[in-house]
């Protein structure tokens, strides 16, 4: 069966944004590879924002990308074009672990309590209606998001959170519906292996917060959950075709230390 969600027929809303950190074997003695190495990673959907050294061996980068990249494409693309851009002057320059935190605007803990809260937000006239509702929200306390995730060779946070908007025209509160949502929701995280933190379903919206594997894009992640819940709804069209995605963790975008003039070099 065909998703009735796509990369081609939905326009996302998005705020991607990510701490990546380099270990080198050498530090090197030129700095003025920066400005070639955003422009080389901008057609890979990866926009470099800033960049920090922090003694002894670590090039920390804040980088924004486009929903179709996945964490690990970040990873190899800044490793291997700043590897070619070095080419002749160092032959092995990086240590072949790294690290990779999702961060955005609003820390973990905000998010969670907003979820939490979801409801008390958006109240129902009829109290039988708000009881239904309660009953199938998503909490999994044993899911500690602030905790990393590990390859052989990477340390690293990809956090999003996610949200659908109803169609215009529909409005669920029907139990056979809202328990459709919560296990396909609950489901597709197990399956995918997504830690699934919490989700808030309400009539004409839902939000997910999750930690996900490496390599996934948060727009496969994305679609694949609008794409579940259609299912729910004999593949009826009953989001928006757009969603918004937005990465986050224990660190706002201030998690890049601002270079101290006497011992960093800046690029």
């Amino acid at each position: 069966m065909d998703p009735v969600y796509t990369p081609q027929n939905c326009h996302p809303a998005y705020q991607l944004d990510w701490s990546y950190s380099l270990f080198w074997h050498e530090i090197p003695r030129d700095w003025s590879w920066f400005p070639s190495l955003q422009q080389a990673c901008e057609p890979d959907g990866i926009r470099l924002l800033e960049h920090a050294f922090s003694p002894p061996h670590t090039s920390q980068f804040l980088v924004s990308t486009l929903p179709h990249v996945s964490p690990l494409l970040i990873a190899q693309r800044l490793k291997g074009r700043l590897q070619y851009l070095l080419r002749g002057g160092m032959s092995n320059p990086f240590r072949r672990n790294y690290g990779l935190r999702s961060i955005g605007s609003t820390r973990r803990a905000k998010l969670e309590q907003y979820l939490a809260i979801q409801l008390e937000h958006h109240p129902l006239a009829d109290p039988r209606a708000h009881e239904l509702l309660a009953r199938f929200q998503i909490h999994h306390p044993e899911v500690d998001l602030a905790q990393s995730q590990q390859t052989t060779h990477a340390r690293y946070w990809h956090n999003l959170h996610l949200v659908f908007v109803n169609d215009g025209r529909w409005r669920e509160i029907r139990e056979r519906m809202l328990k459709g949502f919560r296990d396909r929701i609950e489901d597709a995280a197990r399956v995918k292996g997504h830690l699934l933190s919490r989700a808030a379903i309400l009539p004409d919206h839902v939000h997910v917060l999750l930690g996900c594997p490496l390599e996934c894009s948060p727009e496969e992640i994305a679609l694949s959950y609008m794409n579940n819940l259609a299912h729910v709804a004999a593949m009826k069209a009953i989001f928006q075709f757009s969603y918004y995605v937005g990465t986050f963790s224990e660190y706002d975008l201030g998690v890049i230390p601002r270079p101290r003039e006497e011992n960093v070099p800046v690029s």
